[in-house]
């Protein structure tokens, strides 16, 4: 019997003692785990031409290098206006060689020549005139004819000037306002066929950076519109742990600061850098505080950078962090 009750006893003490251990524990402070998620650089991968895509290279999943050819498109109107601003640009620029030019050997032959015949014919009524003019003083002729061949001699005379004229303009080439006109003419048309040239080689799309293809939209044979994403390029590389974290928190995320963040998908935890603080715009953030205070808390976006290099790192993995107590 008295060994029963000393059994009894034992029990009562271990039950007494178990359960003031769970009361210890229930009334020590609990740690509080924040949740977040980590987020990789994405890259969305359009054209500026538009196009059917003919060749398609990669696939979801796939690993690129930087300047890997991706995609390409057929654009039967874009290399129709390429060929339209090529002939546009040898036109205008025939143009600006003309005017720099100016007239051909022919053409100043020619000029030379109407001068030479003009003088000649200047010379021819001078000489006409002076013999009525004698004819005249001497009372042989009538007023009428001498003034007749003054008025020859002074047309032969005009004709001249205006044939030498043509002949030094002929010599000079164009004016020099041609010459600029016809140079930014030159110039424009240049510019019109870079422009396309330009548009042209982007129906060859290759990748901006080395990373991985994590969505492909479009699919070979199919018309891609200007501008439009065909495929996400994701860099691994360049990824952060993004939280929202309350403000009466943001003490524990300084600027510059080390945190030790957990990754369950590894099973592994890792030193993460405070890199960037930001409120959230959007009202629904703020949260009331326990009865009797008399303000609001906002959340921030916190974004915390690797401080090495994580192996099988990915975005969308589950990221937290044992806040202090």
């Amino acid at each position: 019997m008295k060994k029963t009750l000393t059994l009894a006893s034992l029990a009562f003490l271990i039950l007494g003692a178990l359960a003031a251990w769970a009361m210890f524990r229930a009334y020590q402070p609990q740690p509080q785990w924040l949740q977040g998620q980590i987020e990789a650089r994405q890259y969305q991968i359009s054209s500026k031409a538009a196009g059917r895509l003919v060749a398609l290279h990669v696939r979801r999943g796939d690993q690129v290098e930087a300047g890997q050819e991706l995609y390409r498109l057929d654009s039967p109107e874009l290399e129709a206006r390429f060929r339209q601003a090529q002939a546009g640009a040898s036109a205008a620029d025939a143009m600006r060689q003309e005017a720099d030019s100016g007239a051909r050997q022919q053409q100043i032959d020619a000029a030379y020549q109407d001068w030479q015949r003009a003088l000649a014919a200047e010379n021819l009524t001078q000489t006409t005139y002076e013999r009525i003019q004698a004819l005249f003083d001497e009372g042989v002729l009538a007023r009428q004819k001498r003034d007749e061949a003054y008025a020859q001699w002074q047309a032969a005379q005009h004709q001249a000037s205006a044939a030498e004229a043509l002949y030094q303009m002929a010599q000079e080439g164009a004016r020099s306002e041609t010459k600029q006109a016809a140079q930014g003419q030159a110039d424009a048309a240049q510019a019109q066929l870079a422009e396309v040239q330009a548009v042209l080689s982007d129906i060859q799309i290759r990748a901006p950076r080395a990373g991985e293809i994590s969505q492909v939209l479009l699919h070979q044979g199919e018309l891609v519109p200007q501008g439009f994403p065909v495929m996400t390029l994701t860099d691994l590389s360049d990824a952060w742990a993004l939280f929202q974290v309350r403000e009466d928190r943001l003490s524990e995320f300084a600027e510059g600061s080390e945190l030790m963040l957990t990754v369950p998908a590894l099973g592994e935890t890792h030193p993460f850098t405070v890199a960037y603080t930001a409120v959230q715009g959007d009202f629904a953030t703020w949260r009331a505080t326990e009865s009797g205070q008399e303000f609001d808390l906002r959340t921030f976006e916190v974004e915390l950078r690797p401080s090495e290099p994580i192996e099988g790192l990915r975005a969308g993995m589950t990221v937290l962090y044992k806040a202090e107590e």
